[in-house]
Formats: structure tokens, C-alpha cells, sequence
């Protein structure tokens, strides 16, 4: 055995710690499975308390939390028909991990027996008495919708699967003096390039760390994403001051395949260690508040709506499918706010 893995209860959360010699191929292993942290204080590895997890790793399973037998076997053909449409690896997880949930809680009962009232009691004394989020729920209740719509049969009305209401969450979003402090605050030429085409295209993390040289196209100035989020492709604008912040990023570097390569040539920068060089550069930059790498697209997002640009135009550019996606970035624009005088100025 190459490491010594046991469930424990961290800073509240339930969690594998995984323990291990020096070894960098199981180490890159590990920091690829889905909610592993790297933890000083443990001085290991950290994961989530999940059966899959604790199979990989050879934890025993925890007796009562498993689905049935059938459970079992039809949580496999999710997956497997998941993987066959050619959905994410996240997403494969997600669901079946939901799924997989649901089911351990009605594992007394058959598949093809369950019905809406099952999903209402597994909300109810499962979701709401341990206080998951909606967004949990809702994830939950994709999974539930998808697996007995495609793969079995049973007395679940899938059209009156009711959502959880979700409250309205406002995007983070810093000023643009904010990100300009960010952005000059790496030492690290490959750091501020990096942070600066996050901001200045509007890209999600994952879109970034697997950009490839070839997807800049200088001559019409745009960058080309591609199989973002939905397997979709779309183009950005790539504005000149960024062109050469690149081209002198490539005459330093010299990337083998990805345009932003770790200490491995070929293979694509880490997103924990991204998500580190942005906390070092708020930090240096006096910065305060909790940013995360997703704030700077938020910000772009935001500042393009107050310079003039058309909502449409935004949509397209940040890959939304819906409109109602983009729209949220007018409840955090200041543009009209601004020109509100509030009442109290004339007393």
C-alpha cells in the first residue's frame, strides 16, 4: 500500500486524510480528485467522506450509508451513459454523487417502487435537517430528473419534481482600481500575465489552464475557447496591450503545449496553485476581502456593462447560455446607481 488513508472529523466537515511518502505521481493523482485541499496543519492530503472515496483509498464504508444493491448497479449505468453523452468529469461526479445520496436514503425501498414522496421526505429529513444549501438540492434534484427520465422506470412524476426557491445572489465585484492593483502586484512575469488575461477576457479558470498557443489568433485579435463550459466554443477579443504582454510571456517561457505550463513542460498550470498566486497579489495589494479567481470575471463582466456594452454583446462573450445568466451584472453596476441623488442631500 502506498499510502495510509482513515476518516476524520475536519474543521467541521467529514474527511479522508490521505498520508503518503514522497511521491509526485501520486501526489498529482490526488490533487486532481474532486474537493482534495492540501492541509499544513495535517501535513496530507484532505478529501471528501465519499463511498467512491473511500473505496479508492481502501477507508471501509460506512455500513448504513449505503444505497441497495440495485442502487448500486444503476448508479454504475448512470455513469456510464453520463460518460457516453460525453458530459464533463465534473459533472459525471456531481450526479452520480447525487444521486448516489438519494439513494442511500431510500435504500430500503426498490427502484421502480419510488415515488414523488420519497424525494419530498429525502428533502425534508435529509437536505433541510442538515442544513445543505439549495444549490445542493438543486443539484440533487438534476441528477433525480435525468436518472429516471433515461435509465428507469418507476412511479416518479419527473415534470412535478418541484426546485427548492433560491435566494438571489449578487456577484462579487471589484473596482477597477481594485484589479489594477491585483494585476501589478505579482513579481512573477507568467503570475501577472495569467491574471491579466483571466480579467481582461473574461475567462473562467478552467478556460484559461487549458489555452494552447494556437488558440491566440494575433492577426484578428481574438482568443478562441475552446470546449468551454456546455462543449461550446466561443471567441474573446484580445486587446493589443494584452498581444504583447503575451508575445513577451512566450519569448521567456516557451511552452511546450499549454500556453501557461507548471513546473512539468506540457503539462497545464495548476488551479489551487493560480488561486494561491491571486491571494499572494490581494494581499500585496491590500486588498482585504476574500477575492477568488471567479471575482475577476465578475468584474469584467461588470465594467464592460458600465462602459456602454450592449448585455447581448456580454452574453456572448462570457458563453451564458441564457440571458437571464448576464442579466444578474445589472443589479451590481454602479453606472445608474450613481446618478441617484439620495433625498437626504436635500434636507
Amino acid at each position: 500500500m502506498k499510502w495510509n488513508a482513515k476518516s476524520i472529523r475536519y474543521k467541521k466537515e467529514d474527511r479522508i486524510v490521505v498520508f503518503f511518502e514522497k511521491d509526485a505521481q501520486l501526489n498529482d493523482w490526488i490533487k486532481k480528485i474532486a474537493g482534495a485541499r492540501w492541509s499544513r496543519t495535517l501535513g496530507a492530503w484532505h478529501l471528501p467522506d465519499t463511498d467512491n472515496n473511500r473505496q479508492q483509498f481502501e477507508v471501509p464504508l460506512k455500513r448504513a450509508s449505503l444505497p441497495s444493491e440495485e442502487g448500486l448497479v444503476a448508479i454504475e449505468q448512470f455513469a456510464a451513459w453520463l460518460r457516453s453523452k460525453r458530459y464533463s468529469n465534473n459533472t459525471v461526479s456531481t450526479y452520480t454523487d447525487a444521486l448516489q445520496s438519494f439513494l442511500k436514503f431510500t435504500n430500503s425501498k426498490t427502484i421502480e417502487s419510488l415515488s414523488n414522496q420519497d424525494i419530498i421526505d429525502y428533502n425534508n429529513q435529509y437536505i433541510l435537517q442538515r442544513g445543505l444549501s439549495a444549490s445542493y438540492q438543486n443539484q440533487v434534484v438534476n441528477a433525480i430528473k435525468l436518472f429516471f427520465r433515461v435509465i428507469k422506470k418507476s412511479a416518479v412524476e419527473i415534470e412535478d419534481i418541484h426546485r427548492p426557491r433560491r435566494g438571489r445572489v449578487l456577484p462579487n465585484v471589484l473596482s477597477k482600481e481594485e484589479v489594477k492593483s491585483i494585476l501589478l502586484a505579482p513579481l512573477n512575469q507568467k503570475h501577472r500575465v495569467m491574471l491579466s488575461v483571466l480579467y481582461s477576457c473574461g475567462l473562467r479558470c478552467g478556460e484559461l489552464l487549458v489555452l494552447q498557443p494556437a488558440h491566440i489568433d494575433s492577426s484578428r485579435g481574438l482568443i478562441i475557447i475552446k470546449n468551454a463550459k456546455g462543449k461550446k466554443d466561443r471567441v474573446v477579443p484580445l486587446s493589443a496591450k494584452i498581444l504583447e504582454m503575451l508575445r513577451e510571456y512566450y519569448k521567456s517561457y516557451r511552452p511546450k503545449k499549454f500556453l501557461f505550463e507548471g513546473q512539468v513542460a506540457g503539462e497545464a498550470y495548476d488551479a489551487r496553485s493560480l488561486q494561491q498566486v491571486l491571494k499572494n497579489a490581494v494581499k500585496k495589494a491590500g486588498i482585504r476581502r476574500p477575492v477568488t479567481l471567479h471575482w475577476l470575471r465578475h468584474s469584467y463582466a461588470t465594467h464592460l456593462l458600465e462602459s456602454g456594452t450592449d448585455l447581448r454583446y456580454i452574453q456572448e462573450l462570457l458563453g451564458h447560455s441564457s440571458s437571464k445568466t448576464t442579466e444578474i451584472y445589472t443589479h451590481v453596476s454602479t453606472k445608474s446607481l450613481q446618478q441617484i441623488k439620495s433625498p437626504f442631500d436635500n434636507l
